[in-house]
């Protein structure tokens, strides 16, 4: 398989110089590096070469690096039915630079693009819906940012006096965030099975 995978990422660097930036083969997966301005149209080559036929687009995501410069890899999986053959590739951007939509290439890259902009606050350029597609109207921030609060921002609830759900910020009293409790593996007044042999030992 790596071999295959090794000769597959050789012709696609020497067939498309400009867009491939590096690839490898790792755990028998190809990942290619793409230049962020060559994309729709390398995302077109998988699709219609003869060698390729890259035709399904399994998925889109994003990896979050803060202390990066080029902070997002936005990472796609695409899967050959006719060649037997799954390849990632990656794209390195900065916090706030747009990436290309590729929905003219895969149409099903519309749900995937709105999703990776509503968890991470990519930007798709020429996208023609890009809106938040999980979280609520008006929801601030971006979830799957590594500097994003596990607690969130706001609070919603319904508001039985109002009798309408309402947003509040989020307001933690300190007895909350006091994780100092005992395991039940400490001070535990019960005897695990096992743990007579070490008393009679």
């Amino acid at each position: 398989m790596s071999d295959a995978l090794n000769e597959l990422g050789t012709l696609i660097e020497l067939a498309r110089p400009d867009c491939v930036l590096s690839w490898s083969v790792a755990h028998d997966e190809l990942t290619i590096e793409v230049a962020p301005s060559s994309l729709a149209s390398f995302v077109e080559y998988l699709r219609a070469d003869a060698n390729c036929r890259f035709s399904t687009l399994v998925d889109i995501t994003a990896v979050d690096y803060p202390q990066r410069e080029a902070r997002f890899d936005v990472v796609y999986h695409l899967l050959s039915m006719y060649q037997n053959q799954r390849v990632r590739l990656k794209v390195a951007v900065r916090d706030g630079d747009m990436v290309t939509s590729i929905t003219g290439v895969h149409p099903s890259a519309n749900w995937f693009e709105r999703e990776v902009f509503d968890m991470f606050g990519i930007i798709f350029s020429g996208h023609p819906d890009l809106r938040r597609i999980l979280t609520d109207y008006g929801f601030r921030g971006y979830p799957l940012r590594k500097d994003f609060p596990t607690t969130g921002y706001t609070e919603v609830r319904y508001d039985d006096e109002q009798k309408r759900v309402v947003y509040e910020p989020v307001d933690l009293v300190q007895e909350y965030r006091n994780f100092d409790f005992m395991s039940p593996w400490e001070g535990a007044e019960y005897i695990l099975p096992g743990d007579e042999k070490t008393e009679e030992a």
